[in-house]
């Protein structure tokens, strides 16, 4: 599947804000948003007008970029939301939440999801003990996710969970570092996911 392979740091400036795209970069005093906190090309620093419209894709555009998605699968992520019982935009979260590769970076294993991503396709994660390559794949409460044994000493992996102190891993699941395994312990909730989202604006922009 065709991949954004430009410079990341220039969607954090489009977005306005930090989306924590590349890892222990984003962290330091080199992060793009904080030496240019405007949006990137030669009308950047003027002052953007947004109709409803553009407030509701803006915030469509900017979680998938957190979620490192393409415009089909996002698609298809929100009917899936959108055929749940409960409120859409939770659903959306959640079901955002449990892809493989979110859980993996959620639970320290790399700094970032691409990287996560990529961890995961190059197979180094057993899920339920069953070799998982699958970034999407979504987990059920109860599922374990292992480091392959033979991945544990693979220098991204070590470093990622060493700067774990950076960031905590949520309250729905559990890291067992001496086993070099997580568990999903319940499905998240909206309370417990703290990105800067406003997922009713992209509930309205797929209602139009």
């Amino acid at each position: 599947m065709a991949r954004y392979t430009g410079p990341v740091c220039r969607l954090c400036r489009r977005e306005g804000q930090k989306l924590f795209l590349k890892g222990d970069r984003c962290f330091s005093e080199k992060c793009a948003v904080e030496r240019r906190a405007y949006p990137p090309g030669q009308h950047g620093q003027g002052r953007p007008r947004f109709s409803d419209y553009g407030v509701q894709l803006r915030e469509k555009q900017k979680v998938k970029r957190i979620y490192g998605m393409l415009e089909r699968q996002f698609e298809k992520t929100m009917e899936t939301a959108s055929r749940m019982k409960g409120r859409t935009g939770e659903n959306l979260l959640q079901l955002l939440e449990r892809r493989l590769d979110n859980v993996v970076f959620r639970l320290g294993f790399a700094t970032s999801r691409s990287e996560a991503r990529q961890l995961v396709r190059h197979g180094h994660f057993l899920v339920n003990g069953r070799k998982a390559s699958i970034p999407s794949m979504l987990l059920k409460p109860g599922t374990v996710v292992r480091l392959h044994e033979g991945s544990r000493e693979v220098t991204r992996i070590v470093g990622a969970l060493e700067a774990l102190e950076r960031r905590s891993v949520p309250s729905w699941l559990e890291l067992d570092k001496e086993r070099f395994q997580g568990t999903v312990k319940t499905l998240p909730v909206r309370d417990e996911i703290t990105l800067p989202i406003q997922e009713q604006l992209i509930v309205e922009l797929y209602s139009r």
